[in-house]
């Protein structure tokens, strides 16, 4: 039985889709940001590199690496060891787009807190930093212990 009854998961995605909405505004979708994402943790990396991280095709990557080319998110050079494929990099643009979701993020769990007392935000950044603590250890492994779990539920 899940005691959060999801209002974890469902409170992050209502602060990605606010955010989401404020930067379609500004003109950036989110798979545009997600493939910014990738090539921002991966400079030098290849369109073709990009399209098996983010499952796209050939068509779809090249569209987006010209449409964010040009709205300066991103840099293309000649790959000196394959003439026919170029290599991304993220310009600074990029940087501030990154510093958006997370300030427009940080905008919205503020307002969503608001109702709260000081001792009582406080309280919630403790419990959260207990689970996001447990949550960082357990990829460690893999998740084996939640697996585990998988296995105990299904056997009931």
């Amino acid at each position: 039985m899940d005691i959060t009854d999801r209002k974890i998961s469902r409170i992050a995605r209502m602060a990605n889709r606010f955010a989401t909405r404020i930067m379609r505004r500004q003109g950036i979708g989110p798979a545009e940001f997600d493939f910014v994402h990738i090539v921002r943790h991966h400079p030098g990396i290849t369109q073709a590199e990009v399209c098996q991280k983010l499952d796209l095709d050939k068509g779809a990557a090249a569209r987006q690496s010209a449409r964010l080319e040009s709205k300066g998110y991103l840099r293309r050079e000649p790959n000196p060891d394959d003439g026919r494929s170029q290599l991304l990099f993220a310009t600074e643009k990029s940087d501030e787009l990154k510093n958006s979701k997370a300030h427009l993020e940080a905008v919205f769990y503020e307002w969503l807190t608001e109702p709260l007392s000081e001792a009582e935000r406080k309280e919630l950044a403790r419990m959260l930093d207990i689970l996001f603590q447990r949550g960082w250890e357990g990829r460690e492994d893999h998740f084996a212990a939640v697996e585990k779990c998988l296995g105990e539920t299904d056997a009931e």
